[in-house]
């Protein structure tokens, strides 16, 4: 009886606290397990996993959490499926799941979590100018809103740009003693032929797809306003795009086999942010 009354009385706790601050609450908490997120992807790179079987299975098992959720809770809402919303669902998977994926991993691999966590800032910036081009957001520069908007575009791809193109000097390097051999400091875009370079130009690609993937998904949910059969769609073709690139591209059997508890733990963290980042995305569309 004491448990339920506890129980009971943390319920009635969490229910008092205003829903803004427990909406501003469960983004921070969301946010620091997407910091999360860069580092374990990372991780399972360093593992050995595939960077073409990472995304497979990560979107088998979003893929499954997703579809009874978009069955049952969309029974009634759901538009009839026609061949022009198949072929939007399929540019949205390329865009926002196949092209936004790998890049993103490309990325990582040739640089760092904290970079790539960095950079992906630049993506409100896009997206916003992405829209005003195709003119779904309309600018009023003779609104304060409308110029803070422009100006915090521009510093956020002035910013992404000076992150991209400067890596900075080395901040601290100590002489060896003598008599000792000099050891071999490589920074991580550098190593075993990684290219810092070249992995800024894939995150580039990245935060360029994510933003354009959340602009097409405008449009889309107007017409097919059945938000978690839209994301399923999505999912489903995104999976099939990796799957055929794996099966031509990813020639070792090996890849494809968990050879540690850890590589499934990197994976199924993943996939509980992707999936929660989709249920973010709906929301916000």
């Amino acid at each position: 009886m004491a448990d339920t009354g506890g129980s009971a009385s943390n319920t009635r706790m969490w229910c008092s606290v205003p829903e803004r601050l427990q909406l501003h609450m469960a983004m921070l908490a969301l946010q620091f397990g997407y910091a999360g997120f860069h580092v374990v992807s990372r991780a399972a790179l360093d593992m050995g996993i595939s960077k073409l079987v990472f995304p497979v299975y990560r979107n088998i098992i979003a893929l499954l959490l997703l579809l009874p959720f978009a069955y049952f809770l969309e029974k009634k809402e759901r538009p009839a499926l026609t061949l022009n919303f198949l072929l939007q669902f399929f540019l949205l998977a390329l865009v926002g799941i196949t092209a936004n994926q790998g890049f993103y991993l490309l990325g990582l691999d040739n640089t760092s979590p904290t970079f790539a966590s960095a950079i992906q800032n630049s993506v409100p910036a896009i997206t916003f100018l992405m829209a005003a081009i195709l003119r779904i957001e309309k600018v009023r520069l003779d609104r304060k809103d409308g110029i803070s908007k422009v100006i915090g575009t521009i510093l956020c791809v002035a910013g992404a740009s000076v992150i991209t193109l400067y890596k900075g000097p080395t901040i601290y390097s100590p002489v060896p003693p003598l008599n000792r051999p000099t050891p071999t400091f490589v920074s991580l875009g550098d190593a075993n032929g990684k290219s810092w370079t070249l992995g800024c130009l894939y995150l580039i690609g990245h935060c360029l797809s994510w933003s354009g993937w959340l602009v097409l998904q405008a449009p889309v949910l107007k017409k097919y306003p059945a938000r978690l059969s839209v994301t399923s769609y999505t999912c489903f073709f995104g999976l099939i795009q990796f799957l055929i690139i794996a099966l031509v591209f990813e020639r070792d059997p090996q890849a494809w086999m968990f050879h540690s508890g850890g590589e499934l733990f990197t994976i199924l963290y993943a996939v509980s942010i992707h999936y929660l980042k989709l249920m973010k995305t709906d929301e916000k569309i």
